[in-house]
């Protein structure tokens, strides 16, 4: 098992590498709110990893340094390198959970999902933030899951919705056919049902084309098979070394990038990866990209111009640093109503749960965190732990990703029958699972 020793070791030897051992001061659990990053800066995923640590790292750290911490506490910040990888996640989170920590951010499908069942015991929440199991989305059912500000499912959708409307009407993509190539793991696996039901619903042909982690520089035979049915358009859900490659392959076999759409995790970089070929290639997106907000100057400021990060500079601003500050905005955001709300300075994770389900980050507020602008309103609540929250589509445009969409919302009314049903088919998978006990506090 992998103990806290050896989680600070992997930290010196990080900060090492990056020149700096600088970190928030230590602090006892009577000074100070302990914040996990359980993070993945090596392996096949770290391409994807990286950024999202630097953005969730320097955010909090720049509360630290520039405001004391959060009313008044300090951050005690900690990260654990899992590789990606579902058993040393879990070892994180042994090694972590008696330091009472706040809130756990998997930042993995495959550790997140076993992590469910033991959050409601342990009494901490898990922040699985537009990941993970879509149908945690219902607060009644998970009360300690929280995965805004929109499902895996949701996405899906969303897709589905803008290609439909790039062929005048989802009634228009009965007859087509839609690819879709995944990482065949928890997360990749997570919208087939739902695009499977949509199939029969719409009336296209649904074409897999599952890639294992251990191929995923390996897709050849998949492209082959691409190439083989022509698919009309491509959707992908990948990570780490996935993106790149199929980016890379799609151009290979001159599909027509136009016509090829992403989840919401692939960077710039893995847009690039194919060359100006790659020119066309879609993504979603739901927050700004670029570093021109007050909150990232200050970042540059109190952070990284003082060298207190691993940061490599180029990346401020890049689509996935800027979802490691939303992400660590919700924290922070979770951590000040929660001291709202128990009247304590000093929160505990069922105080941070509540903060969590009364989330209410309205525009005034972005204002005055320094994101105006970054993103849409977040309001959580007992019932809805997701809020299915608009997205917009994103095209590489050579250099860059641009907006090429208005708000695009998921067909709910597709996707809730099935998001509930699969709500129940997990508790009854589990036994005699509990019935929600935590009060409802009204949204602040």
């Amino acid at each position: 098992m992998l103990g806290l020793r050896n989680i600070k070791t992997t930290m010196i030897a990080a900060a090492l590498v990056a020149g700096t051992v600088a970190t928030s001061p230590p602090a006892t659990a009577q000074e100070s709110i302990y914040v996990p990053l359980f993070t993945y800066r090596t392996g096949p995923f770290s391409g994807s990893g990286i950024y999202i640590a630097e953005g969730m790292r320097d955010y909090l750290e720049m509360l630290n340094q520039r405001d004391g911490g959060i009313g008044g506490v300090k951050l005690a910040l900690e990260e654990c390198e899992t590789g990606y990888d579902t058993k040393k996640g879990l070892e994180c989170y042994e090694a972590v959970k008696d330091k009472k920590p706040v809130v756990i951010n998997p930042w993995s499908t495959g550790i997140t999902l076993p992590l469910i069942p033991r959050a409601a015991v342990d009494k901490v929440p898990v922040l699985s933030m537009a990941y993970g199991l879509s149908a945690a989305a219902i607060g009644d059912t998970f009360p300690w899951i929280f995965n805004p500000p929109a499902t895996y499912w949701d996405g899906a959708s969303m897709i589905l919705n803008y290609i439909g409307e790039k062929e005048g009407g989802i009634d228009k993509l009965k007859g087509k056919t839609i690819g879709y190539i995944y990482l065949d793991a928890g997360f990749g696996k997570e919208p087939i049902p739902l695009l499977e039901q949509l199939a029969k619903d719409y009336g296209y042909t649904l074409k897999l084309y599952p890639v294992a982690a251990t191929e995923m520089q390996n897709q050849s035979s998949q492209w082959l098979n691409v190439r083989r049915d022509r698919p009309d358009y491509m959707i992908m859900y990948g990570w780490g070394a996935l993106q790149p490659t199929a980016v890379k392959e799609a151009v290979k076999i001159n599909y027509p990038m136009d016509k090829f759409v992403s989840i919401w995790w692939a960077s710039e970089d893995d847009a690039a990866a194919g060359g100006p070929q790659s020119k066309g290639f879609k993504v979603l997106n739901w927050h700004a990209v670029g570093d021109n907000l007050p909150a990232i100057a200050d970042i540059k400021k109190h952070v990284t111009d003082k060298n207190l990060t691993q940061t490599d500079k180029s990346h401020i601003g890049k689509v996935l640093y800027n979802r490691g500050i939303y992400n660590s905005m919700l924290i922070a955001e979770g951590i000040r109503n929660a001291q709202k709300l128990s009247g304590k300075k000093v929160i505990t994770g069922e105080d941070m749960r509540r903060g969590l389900e009364t989330l209410n980050i309205d525009a005034a507020r972005y204002k005055e965190m320094g994101l105006e602008g970054f993103a849409g309103p977040v309001k959580l609540t007992c019932a809805d732990h997701n809020g299915h929250f608009a997205t917009y589509m994103q095209e590489w445009d050579g250099s860059k990703y641009v907006k090429v969409s208005g708000d695009l919302k998921a067909s709910m009314d597709k996707v809730s029958p099935l998001m509930n049903a699969a709500a129940k088919e997990y508790t009854e998978k589990a036994g005699s699972w509990p019935k929600r006990t935590e009060a409802c506090d009204k949204a602040s």
